[in-house]
């Protein structure tokens, strides 16, 4: 007996509905010889190019499949299938052992928001909110998953049994509704620009892990026409700080109760140095060259870096996940020089504090590692004390990092080349001219007074009609007309 058939009949779109009248999915209803088939999708857009892709196989005399119900063309014997949500899974069990702990969220945080875009309903039995949280920081965590709580895990099994195929996604309606998922916040909003690149990137890897297992032909989501969102590397010139403003700032954290004198070095090495927060709070005495001689440069040997990442997702359970210098290749170092200012700040602190754990130069009041939150709240503090009500409240030193942003800046208009900045603050040249252009004082000055030259003095009578540059006769003929 054939397992084909070109009995084929295909119905009209259903939508179903909820008590209160909503529509929450939209049904393909087809036969096959007399056996009922029936697809659910979120978006009737999707049901819609669904059932268009069903007629037309049925008008072009396709045969049928009596296992699939799907015509035979769609079809391959080597091509398995799954649902979205074991899919996603799998590709972050894959991705899990070489990525970092950051990047780990950054891919469950992606994930996350594309599976709405994969389910067949557009209403939950529960809290948007809470989905999000068990996709985010269970299902999509291969850490945390096995030992994931009984209520928690009802919610994931219900997204499962509510995801679309993976194979959907062959379909640029599906696809696109996943990308627009990806990239919209509960509010309706788009996110960030830099969200929207990374999870774009994320979602692309993904969709080459479904090709490499067989569940796609082809990655869909290069062919989607997808308006570009624009970023801005450039570092705002509000937020650079100047010299005296910077002193000032280090002094208010230094007044801060009861950590400012233990952290305020710590911000001196940001802003003298150009390290980045998890460069400074990884430093060990070991890798500082610190001279006794006054005005003598020091010099600093930098290994690794300890990005707050959450204890979720590091493999230690630390907050803190030790990785390698960024930008660098594993076990590389990178050397920055040490200011006479900044080594006689540091050589005080270890003097009147010694170090930390494992020989840490910075640490908090009760000798742990040196938390995100504590460098904010005392950052926010200095800044409230240092600065006016306007300068508060503008973008000026907002984040510590712009210290880093203004030790750049001034190596920069200090005319120290751009290989040898790069080099220090472990950046490429291309970045570092993208990112610090706008930083770079007096050279739109340069610029007008070079164009003022070529124009020349202004004449005392003005330009007017009677005056000679404006009359036809001292006028400078084209060639074509000599």
């Amino acid at each position: 007996m054939s397992d084909t058939t070109f009995n084929v009949r295909v119905f009209k779109t259903e939508r179903r509905k909820n008590a209160k009248g909503v529509v929450t999915s939209y049904r393909v209803l087809w036969q096959t010889n007399g056996l009922n088939w029936k697809r659910s999708f979120q978006k009737e857009a999707q049901a819609d190019a669904f059932r268009s892709k069903l007629v037309t196989a049925a008008r072009n005399g396709e045969p049928f499949s009596l296992t699939t119900g799907e015509p035979i063309s769609w079809a391959r014997a080597d091509r398995p299938d799954m649902s979205w949500y074991r899919f996603a899974c799998k590709f972050v069990d894959m991705k899990w052992t070489d990525a970092s702990a950051k990047h780990r969220a950054g891919i469950a945080y992606a994930l996350t928001m594309a599976t709405f875009g994969m389910l067949d309903s557009s209403t939950y039995p529960y809290d948007a909110r809470d989905i999000r949280t068990a996709l985010r920081r269970w299902g999509f965590n291969t850490k945390a998953r096995p030992r994931c709580p009984s209520g928690t895990r009802e919610i994931l099994e219900w997204v499962e049994r509510h995801s679309l195929r993976v194979s959907a996604l062959s379909m640029a309606v599906t696809a696109r509704a996943m990308l627009n998922a990806a990239t919209t916040r509960l509010d309706g909003k788009r996110v960030a620009a830099t969200s929207n690149r990374r999870h774009r990137v994320i979602l692309t890897n993904a969709m080459t892990y479904a090709v490499e297992l067989k569940l796609l032909d082809k990655n869909p989501i290069p062919d989607l026409k997808w308006k570009v969102v624009k970023t801005t590397f450039q570092v705002d010139r509000r937020s650079v700080v100047n010299p005296d403003q910077a002193r000032a700032l280090l002094a208010a954290v230094e007044r801060q109760k009861p950590s400012g004198a233990l952290l305020m070095p710590f911000f001196a090495a940001l802003y003298f140095a150009g390290l980045r927060p998890e460069e400074a709070v990884n430093l060990r005495e070991k890798e500082m060259t610190l001279p006794d001689a006054a005005d003598t440069w020091g010099e600093f040997y930098l290994t690794s870096a300890t990005p707050d990442a959450g204890k979720e997702w590091t493999d230690t359970g630390d907050q803190r996940d030790t990785r390698g210098l960024k930008h660098r290749a594993e076990g590389e170092t990178r050397s920055v020089p040490c200011p006479p200012e900044l080594v006689a700040i540091l050589r005080k602190h270890l003097k009147e504090n010694g170090t930390g754990p494992a020989g840490r130069v910075f640490y908090g009041t009760h000798g742990g590692v040196l938390a995100t939150s504590t460098i904010k709240r005392i950052w926010d503090k200095a800044r409230k004390e240092a600065l006016t009500s306007e300068e508060y409240a503008s973008p000026l030193a907002k984040r510590p990092y712009d210290l880093r942003h203004a030790c750049l800046s001034t190596w920069l208009n200090a005319g120290v080349s751009p290989k040898q900045v790069a080099e220090w603050a472990g950046n490429s040249v291309e970045i570092l001219h993208r990112t610090y252009e706008k930083c770079l004082v007096g050279h739109d000055e340069i610029a007008m007074r070079r164009i003022a030259e070529v124009l020349g003095p202004i004449p005392r009578e003005g330009i007017g009609k009677d005056h000679p540059e404006t009359t036809g006769e001292n006028r400078t003929q084209p060639d074509s007309e000599r």
